[in-house]
């Protein structure tokens, strides 16, 4: 289900599939002279408060890469790939598919890779 979610992510550039230790993505922009990437990383602080109380977790992962996508956009970049990290003492699964169903909406959103 998760891999689902990934895949429907995939935009021009992508280079590995799903399930390796690392991302691979395309440096090649021939439409632009001197290519700068620009890279951003934040959490959702205490709204995963709110998410839990709620018992709303997909809002989280959409929030995240909101987060990462404006502080890339102030820079004048666009987003190319978001890189997940789910930290938690005790994985539940209801939850881990919630969140990142919530990433890849947000990567959608924003046309970017997850």
């Amino acid at each position: 289900m998760i891999k689902d979610h990934c895949r429907s992510t995939v935009i021009p550039g992508v280079l590995s599939g799903i399930g390796g230790f690392g991302a691979l993505y395309s440096a090649s922009f021939p439409e632009m002279q001197e290519p700068v990437l620009v890279s951003g990383t934040d959490g959702v602080g205490t709204k995963l408060k709110i998410a839990q109380m709620m018992a709303v977790h997909d809002t989280i992962g959409i929030d995240a890469v909101a987060m990462c996508v404006n502080d890339i956009l102030t820079s004048g970049a666009r987003p190319l790939f978001f890189l997940d990290y789910l930290a938690c003492g005790k994985l539940n699964e209801v939850v881990h598919v919630a969140v990142v169903k919530g990433i890849a909406e947000g990567c959608r959103i924003t046309g970017c890779s997850l």
